[in-house]
């Protein structure tokens, strides 16, 4: 179980993330962190996903 405090900061942040991920493709930006900002919504998201069931 994931303390509330924590889940609420991380949903914030993975939002952000997920927002200015957005924003670089949309003005075509390129380079490795994008490829990294990906990977660790796909981790965050599957660590919601296992305190979710």
């Amino acid at each position: 179980m994931m303390i509330p405090d924590c889940h609420k900061r991380l949903e914030a942040t993975l939002a952000e993330l997920e927002a200015t991920l957005a924003e670089l493709k949309e003005s075509g930006e390129q380079g490795v962190e994008i490829g990294e900002a990906e990977s660790a919504i796909t981790e965050v998201e599957t660590v919601f996903e296992q305190f979710e069931d």
